[in-house]
This record gives structure tokens, C-alpha cells and sequence, in this order.
């Protein structure tokens, strides 16, 4: 008799063609989609190096310029080149230009991630893709190299535990906020290589960008990947992304599987929180912190760039002006989040209250534009908050959710979200 298996047993056996598989195990696996973001020009240099290599699956690979975008110099001009060139001799499978938006979300938007599926990335937030249900974990370059090459990579496969959120959230109070409370709690180190399944009846009520949160900040946890169960929400959302059979490689956990913790919590009580200087664990009540003085606000990134997000954001600022002194930067996730926005009324409503818009992509968040000269402060809805990630090392960064940011970018100074909410 098998024994009962979690979500990252199943779907490791399934990409590696292996039975009873265990926590611990090392196996090889075949991933479903490779995933290389704008310095995808490094496994390409590796790649030239390897004398008679070739892609085995050239449609497997994704390829997303998104980090730096449009190129600011001539060498990132150059890097961009390569890669388009790189794409085109090689018939890879999806290459996406600096007009499309950050990796992740433009590979969820296009159907390009699906429930069941090993997807590995060249950025550690791959893990966003347990919102589809999906096991997504980020490698390093030489590793998307070998797999463009092999078509295969070993694994080691994870111990899983599993977090059940109940209760209501309530007003003003987001995923974001469960999250960082979480990685406050249980420490940057507190899932380290463990695949984190969500569950509960406050998930199941989420929309897949609020799902998209969770996963995405579990690897500030240390997951290896996360997963959110595959459900009615989900599979509309692949169909409207074009895939015509998404559960067909959807994998559940199996009742009675062994975890190596078990986490319950009811997020009713919980209110706003904030990611202070200088790592994401440490967190405290928006209450412990607000007042304190902002220089920017920072809209963006995988985390919190969706459209629901700019939806969020743009409720409290229509109508309001930001801070006189305060920059607030915007930068949605990806072209098509960006057009619905525009389509909606949501980019106008940002734009006239003050708001900076730029292009799709990863923006201040991967140290393209926004950066701060020494002793100023940002909040953003980022998930890192590392010294010296946005300009001067000596500069500070807060994380929280676009509401929280944008309740301070008005007031100036950190604000709880639940004093301005209209």
C-alpha cells in the first residue's frame, strides 16, 4: 500500500517517472518550463562554451526581459541583443521583448504555468507559481544551462508543511499583511527547503492575484516552493488564459500525508504590518511604526503589481494628493495588467494624485530607477528589503501592501491604511 503523499512528492514523481518517492530523496527530474529573466545572457555565455551542445526542448524555454527594461546603457542594450538573437536561432518557445512585464506574472497570464507542472526560474519568487498549483522553485543560471542542455535536474525532494488560514480579514488588512506577519513570526529561515502548502477556508475564498502573494512570499519564509490546491478559481483563470485542458496535470495532496509542521491561523484579528529596515523578518504592527517620515513610495514588483493591487492602491488615493515631498512610483506587473488598468480608470486615478507611472517590469525593486540618496526611506510593496537594494546603503526601506503604501504616500509618513480607507 502507498503511503499518503504530499503535493511535492506527487509532482516530483511525476517529473521524474519515479514511485514512493520520500523527503530526502535525490532524483532527476524533467521540469515543464525553464524560466530565464533579463540576464538570461549568462546561460547563454555558458551555453557558447560547451562544444556541440544544443537545446533538447527549445519549447520549453521561457524568456523574459524584465529586470532592466528598457535597457539605460549600451552593455544591457547589448545583453538584450544577445538574447533576442539567441531566442531566434534557437527556436525557444516563448521569448517575451521589455514591453511585456515581470517573468512571473506574464507567464501566469499567458497560460504558460499550469497545475501539476515542475517550472523552474531564475529568481527566487518562482515560487509564485503554487498559485496555479504548480511546483515552482528558482535555480541558479548554470543550472538553466544544464537543464536547456539535459532536459533534466536533480532535485532533492522537500519535506512539506502546511499553513491553514481561517477567519476573515479585515478592512484594510491584505495577503501581504498575513504574509509578512508570517515571516516575522517563523523568521527568514522558517521553512528553509520546505515546500509550503496553503490551506483553509480563508484561501479558498482568495482570488489567484491574492494567491499569487502567498507564494510569491513564501520564499522569504525559505520555501523551496509553495502550493495552493488547484480549484474551480483556478481553472478559470487558465481558461481565460487560453489553456484548453488545465486540470489535466493537476495533483492534490493525499488526505493523512506526514508533515514536518503544521501551522493553523486565524487572520481575523490581524491588522496591517510592516517590514522594517534592514530584513524582511522584521516585522512589526503598522501602530509600532506609523509617523515615521517617507521620502517614496514604491507601487510594484511580483508581489503586489497585479491589477487587484493597483484596484487597492487606487481606492484610497482617487481624489487625494500624495505628500508634498513624496515620490510615488507605480509601476504595474506586466502590459496587460498596465492596459486593464488604463481601460478601467485605475492608471488615471493613480496619475492624478501625484503617482510616477513606468514601464511593466520589475522596476525599483531589482534597482531600476527609484533609488534613494543617503537617510531617505521608502515603503514599498516589494518582498526584500535588503540594505542598499534601492540607491545608498544607507537608505532605508520598509515593505507592506499597497494599501498601507498608499495611505503613507499621502499622509507622508507611515500610515495605517484603516484611517484613510474611504
Amino acid at each position: 500500500m502507498i503511503a499518503a503523499r504530499t503535493f511535492a512528492q506527487k509532482v516530483l514523481e511525476r517529473a521524474s517517472g519515479s514511485s514512493g518517492l520520500v523527503p530526502g530523496a535525490i532524483v532527476e527530474v524533467e521540469p515543464d518550463l525553464y524560466m530565464s529573466h533579463t540576464a538570461s545572457w549568462r546561460c547563454i555565455k555558458t551555453f557558447e562554451k560547451l562544444p556541440g551542445a544544443s537545446i533538447r526542448y527549445p519549447d520549453r524555454i521561457a524568456m523574459v526581459m524584465d529586470h532592466i527594461s528598457p535597457a539605460p546603457t549600451a552593455q544591457v542594450a547589448g545583453y538584450h541583443r544577445l538574447c533576442r538573437e539567441f531566442a531566434r536561432r534557437h527556436g525557444v518557445g516563448s521569448f517575451h521583448d521589455v514591453n511585456a512585464g515581470i517573468a512571473h506574472l506574464v507567464l501566469m497570464e499567458r497560460g504558460l504555468v499550469r497545475p501539476g507542472e515542475v517550472i523552474i526560474g531564475t529568481d527566487s519568487h518562482s515560487t509564485i507559481y503554487g498559485a496555479l498549483g504548480a511546483f515552482g522553485t528558482g535555480v541558479g543560471f548554470s543550472e538553466i544551462t544544464a537543464t536547456w542542455v539535459t532536459g533534466v535536474l536533480w532535485m532533492k525532494v522537500p519535506e512539506s508543511m502546511k499553513v491553514t488560514l481561517s477567519g476573515t480579514l479585515a478592512r484594510g488588512v491584505y495577503p501581504k499583511d498575513i504574509m509578512l506577519r508570517l515571516i516575522g513570526d517563523l523568521t527568514a529561515d522558517g521553512a528553509n527547503y520546505l515546500s509550503v502548502e496553503f490551506e483553509g477556508s480563508l484561501v479558498q475564498d482568495m482570488s489567484i492575484s491574492k494567491r499569487m502573494t502567498l507564494c510569491n512570499l513564501a520564499m522569504e519564509l525559505g520555501a523551496k516552493n509553495a502550493y495552493v490546491r488547484p480549484d474551480a478559481m483556478t481553472y478559470e483563470y487558465l481558461e481565460r488564459a487560453g489553456v484548453a485542458d488545465p486540470a489535466r496535470h493537476a495533483l492534490l495532496p493525499d488526505e493523512g500525508a506526514r508533515y514536518t509542521r503544521e501551522l493553523a491561523v486565524d487572520a481575523s484579528a490581524l491588522e496591517p504590518q510592516v517590514a522594517c529596515p534592514h530584513t524582511v523578518d522584521n516585522v512589526r504592527p503598522v501602530s509600532e511604526v506609523a509617523g515615521t517620515k517617507l521620502d517614496q513610495v514604491f507601487i510594484g514588483s511580483c508581489a503586489n503589481a497585479k491589477y487587484d493591487d493597483l484596484v487597492e492602491a487606487a481606492s484610497i488615493l482617487r481624489g487625494r494628493k500624495v505628500a508634498t515631498g513624496v515620490r510615488l512610483l507605480v509601476t504595474p506587473g506586466s502590459r496587460d495588467t498596465m492596459k486593464q488598468a488604463a481601460d478601467s480608470g485605475v492608471l488615471s486615478a493613480l496619475i492624478e494624485c501625484g503617482a510616477v507611472i513606468t514601464n511593466p517590469g520589475c522596476g525599483a525593486c531589482a534597482g531600476d530607477g527609484g533609488a534613494m540618496d543617503k537617510g531617505e526611506a521608502t515603503l514599498s510593496t516589494a518582498n526584500r528589503n535588503f540594505r542598499g537594494r534601492m540607491g545608498s546603503y544607507d537608505s532605508d526601506i520598509y515593505l507592506a501592501s499597497p494599501a498601507t503604501a498608499a495611505a503613507s504616500a499621502i499622509t507622508g509618513v507611515i500610515t495605517d491604511p484603516r484611517e484613510i480607507l474611504p
